[in-house]
C-alpha cells in the first residue's frame, strides 16, 4: 500500500532553515508528481511546492518562492522540501503528498519562533 512519511520538522528561530523529507513506499515513485502542503492553526491547508515525475518542473507558493526548494531523489523514493529564511507565519504541519489517488502523509510540525 501506499505510504509517505515525513521527517525533518522542529523548532527553529527566525533566519533558519530546516530541510523536510518524505519516504515513499508501495508505489513506483518515479511516475508520479509529488507535492508538499502545509497547515497552520486556524487556516486552511495551503499548496506550498510541486515537483514533477523527473524533478524537472517545480512550482511554489507566492510566499515561499526563493526561499524554499523541492526536489527528489527517485532513486532512493524521497522527496524533500529545503526551507530557508524561515518566518513565524511558516508555523505549520507540513504534510507530503501525492495528488494522484490523493496520498497523504501524517504531517511533521515546523515552528519558527525566537
Amino acid at each position: 500500500q501506499v505510504q509517505l512519511v515525513e521527517s525533518g520538522g522542529g523548532l527553529v528561530q527566525p533566519g533558519g532553515s530546516l530541510r523536510l523529507s518524505c519516504a515513499a513506499s508501495g508505489f513506483t515513485f518515479s511516475s508520479y508528481a509529488m507535492r508538499w502542503y502545509r497547515q497552520a492553526p486556524g487556516k486552511e491547508r495551503e499548496l506550498v511546492a510541486s515537483i514533477s515525475r523527473t524533478g524537472g518542473s517545480t512550482t511554489y507558493a507566492d510566499s515561499v518562492k526563493g526561499r524554499f526548494t523541492i526536489s527528489r531523489d527517485n532513486a532512493n523514493n524521497t522527496v524533500y522540501l529545503q526551507m530557508n529564511s524561515l518566518k513565524p507565519e511558516d508555523t505549520a504541519v507540513y504534510f507530503c503528498c501525492r495528488p494522484t489517488g490523493n496520498y497523504w502523509g501524517q504531517g511533521t510540525q515546523v515552528t519558527v519562533s525566537s
